[in-house]
């Protein structure tokens, strides 16, 4: 029997040629996320991605937050970002890094650079260097500054250091080529006057490389192997290999760039998101709705769900758009066999049973999960008063239609047939309670083997009915939009609908916050980490049951 080829995406195969041919004895990758907002689910498949293939090929991840820009970075950021990547089960170890851990030697790098002849100070203007950068079609002009002395540069360097000169005032960059066809290697600006107090390194420092200077420098001093990123920065690979090239590193990252993740209908910029929070259209930077990671999990999502979503996006070098119901397909996959399937009522209508005696109630065992034996069985309770959902009765139903209707018999789940007999309405003509009969001998694993039922509905017992709180959540802007409108006339009104004073079966009396169940016909849910306490239950919809998705065929 021939063996099954295993397939490897385009990264897996630069590293297995890497590895052949010795360049490298221990695979070294990095997350590096900038601490200045909450990661999103694209985030995720970097880390994902790096942390996998560290672990694939025995090597080692780093989590190093790349905080060279003090003015947007704060610590609030880095405890969100530690908590998300701990979520996601990427293994960083016991230690993590700051690119601010290496400042040092960035500014030795950047004075081996001058002592080279391969950088000057550079007292243009803002807007003069972007004039003097040339466009596409023609070349830069060289700056007038570009042909200082090396003594010169090394001491306007180390006076731009010791903060003698404004900020803005004067930059250092890299002497490269002007006429370069890639703009990012037209003397590219590495160090800029900035006052600034750094979360990190608080007032050491008034002047902070950029990044495309201390990002191959924060790899090579980690010894990173394979510094894997995204499409957006393939242009700036020329410049990250100048970077290690001349300040010959014995080891030198291999830069390699992948597809990012889209998703349809999703808003992950952290300008609109952040708009969002501060104008309290959403509840911080974890609403349900939005596709931030700690969004995600106070959703209730599981890791291993967008582990999945992942594998199934898979690793590309062409930019495409997933589609949310594959994410979704996903968290059914994940949740249907680890979910407890209980009785929840979302839009409760009275339900007596006219002929069960009135003081009377019993117990029925239920199964957690039917497909999952080893979740268990539960007991609940079962009397005269029951709560049905809404949508469950209609006076005048159309054809097909097999719930409790005038004269029609069910089956309550797990329990008895009933018939309807009658029901009452409020002087608004709203149905507010449905009269039934019950059949004692139809009682679920009896072994009745009568008449059969087309219809079961799910029910709650009113006597020990718990209230909850119930989020039902859409996207947040209207289908075929990309972008929020600053003036937010598309968002979907929609996007959060909430239900009081939803029944629930007794067995939630002992909840706690972040728990997942399946609703029995009404979908897989979460209790709030946020809001959800044992006296006011608040629960959020992870996913519905219906899925329009459906994986290819292997």
């Amino acid at each position: 029997m021939e063996s099954e080829a295993v397939s490897r995406n385009f990264i897996e195969q630069i590293i297995d040629k890497d590895l052949e041919e010795g360049k490298y004895d221990k695979i070294v990758t990095r997350f590096p996320p900038e601490p200045n907002g909450y990661l999103h689910i694209g985030h995720a498949k970097s880390i994902i991605l790096n942390s996998g293939l560290a672990k694939q090929y025995s090597g080692k991840f780093n989590l190093r937050f790349d905080d060279t820009n003090p003015m947007k970075e704060k610590s609030e950021y880095v405890e969100s970002i530690l908590e998300d990547v701990k979520w996601l089960g990427a293994d960083f170890g016991d230690e993590f890094f700051y690119a601010s851990d290496y400042f040092d030697a960035m500014y030795e790098g950047a004075v081996k650079l001058i002592k080279k002849g391969k950088a000057f100070v550079c007292d243009l203007s803002p807007e003069e260097i972007r004039e003097y950068r040339g466009t596409l079609k023609e070349p830069g002009k060289e700056s007038p500054y570009r042909d200082r002395s090396i003594e010169e540069n090394l001491n306007l360097f180390e006076r731009m250091k010791n903060g003698e000169f404004p900020d803005g005032s004067k930059v250092l960059r890299a002497k490269i080529d002007m006429a370069s066809p890639n703009i990012n290697m037209r003397d590219p600006v590495i160090y800029r006057i900035a006052r600034m107090t750094h979360h990190n390194t608080l007032d050491k420092w008034c002047i902070y490389p950029m990044y495309d200077f201390a990002h191959p420098i924060e790899d090579a001093v980690e010894g990173v192997t394979h510094s894997i990123c995204t499409l957006e920065f393939e242009d700036h690979r020329p410049l990250y290999d100048w970077v290690v090239q001349e300040l010959e590193f014995e080891h030198p990252p291999k830069q390699i760039e992948f597809a990012k993740l889209y998703l349809q209908n999703v808003i992950t910029g952290k300008r609109y998101i952040k708009k969002l929070v501060e104008d309290g259209v959403v509840d911080g930077w974890d609403d349900p709705r939005l596709v931030s990671i700690s969004a995600l999990r106070r959703k209730g999502v599981t890791p291993e769900a967008i582990r999945m979503f992942m594998d199934l996006s898979g690793v590309s070098k062409a930019n495409s758009v997933s589609d949310m119901a594959m994410l979704e397909y996903c968290i059914r996959e994940d949740l249907k066999m680890k979910a407890k399937r209980m009785m929840a009522v979302l839009d409760p209508i009275k339900l007596v049973i006219d002929n069960y005696p009135d003081e009377e109630s019993e117990l029925i065992e239920i199964e957690n999960n039917q497909e999952n034996e080893k979740l268990g069985t539960r007991m609940v309770s079962f009397s005269k008063e029951l709560y049905i959902e809404r949508e469950d009765f209609m006076e005048e139903p159309p054809k097909k239609y097999f719930r409790l209707f005038p004269g029609n018999e069910v089956r309550l789940k797990n329990a008895y047939f009933v018939t309807c007999t009658d029901f009452v309405k409020d002087d608004e003509g709203r149905v507010v309670e449905v009269h039934c009969t019950y059949d004692p001998a139809t009682k679920s694993g009896s072994g009745f083997e009568g008449r059969k039922v087309k219809g079961t509905i799910h029910w709650v017992d009113a006597k020990t009915a718990i209230n909850a709180t119930v989020r039902l959540y859409e996207n947040l802007i209207m289908d075929g939009d990309e972008v929020l409108k600053d003036d937010y006339s598309n968002l979907n009104p929609n996007s959060l609908t909430e239900l009081k004073n939803c029944k629930l079966e007794a067995a939630f009396t002992d909840t706690k916050p972040g728990e997942r169940f399946q609703f029995l016909r009404n979908g897989f849910f979460c209790a709030d980490s946020k809001d959800f306490t044992k006296e006011h239950q608040v629960y959020n919809r992870i996913v519905s049951l219906k899925s329009s998705y459906k994986p290819n065929k292997v």
